[in-house]
């Protein structure tokens, strides 16, 4: 298995590149013995400075934004309607509450753990298409929240090297109540591949 990710690949000041580079990653957890991963194929920016999509704008501080505010390659796992459990990385320095959203990955280790854990027999697009789904696959919850992603729970390493004619770009799912800001192309994902979320 590959070195983590060091905590510089964190650090930047910009967003959206950081979650452009996490595409092909590598994303690891091992709970209970069970390793599991996959490589990253959908995410989305969000900064809270100046994203009106984002739970910490403007540069608000509350007890759920708490992690955000940590130095980047931190965990921020959030619920959404009280049952699905969102798995974000936190970037930027302490004190910028900027983050990506995880939202699919393609499995590649450890797919018999994550039908358990999701109850799924078959293995498709709906194993790990979608952030709720990718976190019960990978055992991801908000107990998590936090975790330092240098940690032997929750890691990412290096992948695949995808193309920038494989990586497209477009607005991001479910922030319509963002306004002007729903509109902005922050999400990518890879073309063609089947666990990208609809």
């Amino acid at each position: 298995m590959n070195d983590k990710l060091p905590i510089s690949a964190y650090k930047g000041a910009d967003v959206v590149e950081i979650a452009i580079n996490l595409l092909g990653k590598q994303l690891w957890t091992n709970f209970d013995n069970s390793l599991t991963g996959g490589l990253i194929v959908e995410v989305e920016a969000y900064c809270g400075a100046t994203d009106q999509a984002c739970h910490a704008y403007p540069d608000k501080l509350t007890p759920r934004t708490k992690t955000m505010y940590q130095a980047g390659g931190v965990a921020y796992v959030y619920l959404v309607y009280g049952m699905h459990h969102l798995f974000n990385i936190v970037t930027n320095v302490e004190g910028r509450a900027d983050a990506v959203l995880i939202r699919a990955i393609e499995p590649t280790h450890g797919e018999e753990t994550m039908k358990l854990r999701r109850q799924q027999i078959d293995s498709n697009k709906l194993l790990t298409g979608g952030p709720a789904r990718l976190s019960q696959a990978m055992g991801i919850s908000v107990a998590d929240n936090n975790t330092d992603l240098q940690s032997d729970n929750i890691w990412l390493t290096e992948g695949k090297q995808f193309s920038k004619e494989e990586i497209i770009r477009s607005t991001r799912i479910g922030v319509e109540y963002a306004g002007e800001d729903a509109l902005l192309p922050w999400r990518f994902h890879i073309k063609g591949n089947k666990y990208v979320s609809k």
